[in-house]
């Protein structure tokens, strides 16, 4: 089942229009699979479940550290606690990360980029 998310539109910005049956959709873009999720990008990110994440897994967001300042965690369908180990990998980068589920992250992700805040998300597929 695929779930609705927003119409919003944010001139050039990547916003989740739909998500589920393990694609997400950015109007007429799909990604089939787990990704990582920027305003200006998104990308296939190689997890699928929350037992595959590494901080290792976290390393494309390092590398954008000048341009994020909020990671969304979407965690699958149900939340789950985040290793101090992934915290402590992201502080030193100005980087705080936001578990939730991956509806939830969908959905505070168009919000925060609509509100053009510094954000990404890394999302496993529902």
């Amino acid at each position: 089942m695929s779930i609705e998310v927003s119409t919003l539109v944010a001139e050039g910005s990547k916003i989740v229009t739909s998500y589920g049956d393990g694609v997400f959709r950015f109007g007429e873009e799909s990604i089939p699979g787990s990704i990582l999720l920027f305003p200006e990008a998104v990308y296939s990110w190689d997890v699928k479940a929350v037992d595959d994440i590494t901080v290792d897994s976290f390393a494309p967001i390092i590398e954008a550290a000048d341009t994020v300042e909020i990671l969304l965690l979407g965690m699958g369908n149900r939340l789950t606690r985040v290793p101090m180990e992934w915290r402590q990998a992201l502080k030193p980068h100005g980087i705080v990360i936001e578990p939730m589920d991956t509806g939830a992250a969908c959905r505070t992700y168009n919000v925060l980029v609509s509100e053009a805040r510094r954000v990404a998300a890394a999302m496993i597929a529902v």
